[in-house]
């Protein structure tokens, strides 16, 4: 059981990077927003419930937190990557992200003492990718540990929410998040109810996809059926080359019940989740989709994985996968939900006399 004990470094604006710059000294603020409704019910997912994968019950916590209200973005990752991959020896740059037309466009360059790191500025506010799912315990350790600069190793990136120790293997399933986090990659459970909740307390409600409805969305970036719009494949790329991803938060009247942008499309986000397990590999979940899947794909019936998609585990570092984190909200935020919940439940007694 994930718990939502300890004082959050939780903010709440988005990070910009407007130029080709290392951002060096730029701190990472990642906007998040509040999930209340605790312990709601969950609901079937998995080939069960006319998806695919193996079935779960998704979407039950019985806690508050907050999560990031876009996808982590290539300025974001290029600031953490200027704090911590001097030597980089866990690998977490990979040159795909600059070279290749599918890339994010995080450039690397030499420098006397190691490496520095640029993005584009028409990439900055796009989602990163080729991040492995140990990419992003040790970014959400870095947030963890109060965005510090230094070698990767204890106190930066390989303890906080997740104790790493070096490992980056394709197994790694005694790896679970710590109960002391403050933020960390998102649970399963976090992710689905963010995306498909109906936001209306503690019930097993949900909708069908994640932008507040049980239609399926446009791939359009106009807004034809009121904001049911999503980044994902339809006869064609919802913008195409060069970038293919839009920037987070594009699809303005898309959000989720919890207002949460791009849980549906633009890329595939990764969650705590073991999915599949083996004698000496195990892989973790994917969900959303991404801006090269079909439709099907953005249902809260559909679990995805790496063994079923890709052939590898959690080292894999592809141009359709990013992520999104959680946190512990602040203490201010815990009290406003408290009394949100009070006054929901003052306004059902009212109701039923």
């Amino acid at each position: 059981m994930i718990s939502a004990r300890g004082v959050t470094r939780a903010m709440v604006a988005a990070v910009v990077c407007v130029s080709m710059v290392s951002a060096a000294s730029a701190a990472v603020v990642i906007e998040t927003v509040p999930v209340g409704n605790t312990g709601n019910t969950g609901e079937l997912s998995g080939a069960g419930a006319g998806g695919y994968g193996p079935d779960r019950i998704c979407g039950a916590v019985d806690y508050q937190f907050n999560i990031g209200k876009y996808e982590v973005t290539a300025g974001q990752y290029t600031a953490f990557l200027n704090a911590v991959a001097a030597t980089d020896t866990y690998g977490l740059y990979n040159t795909w992200m600059w070279s290749t037309d599918y890339g994010c466009k995080i450039e690397r360059a030499a420098t006397g003492s190691g490496y520095s790191y640029s993005v584009a500025s028409d990439w900055a506010n796009r989602p990163v990718n080729y991040v492995s799912f140990w990419d992003a315990c040790r970014f959400a350790n870095w947030l963890h540990n109060g965005q510090p600069t230094g070698a990767q190793g204890a106190g930066t990136t390989e303890t906080g929410a997740y104790t790493l120790g070096g490992y980056y293997g394709q197994d790694g399933r005694t790896i679970q998040r710590n109960d002391d986090w403050t933020w960390a990659l998102t649970s399963e459970d976090e992710w689905y109810k963010a995306a498909y909740h109906k936001n209306d307390g503690d019930t097993g409600n949900y909708f069908d996809y994640p932008t507040a409805s049980d239609s399926v969305p446009s791939n359009d970036l106009t807004t034809p059926d009121g904001g049911n719009n999503a980044n994902f494949y339809d006869s064609g790329y919802t913008i195409g080359s060069p970038y293919y991803r839009t920037e987070v938060g594009e699809f303005e009247l898309s959000e989720s019940p919890y207002d949460t942008f791009d849980q549906g499309g633009n890329v595939w986000e990764w969650n705590e989740a073991i999915v599949y397990e083996g004698t000496d590999w195990s892989s973790r979940g994917l969900r959303g989709g991404s801006f090269s899947s079909y439709d099907s794909v953005l249902r809260a019936a559909g679990r995805g994985d790496f063994k079923y998609y890709f052939g590898d585990f959690p080292t894999y570092e592809g141009s359709s996968i990013g992520f999104r984190v959680s946190a512990v909200p602040e203490p201010a935020t815990m009290s406003l939900l408290a009394l949100a919940g009070l006054g929901m439940l003052m306004r059902r007694r009212a109701s039923r006399r």
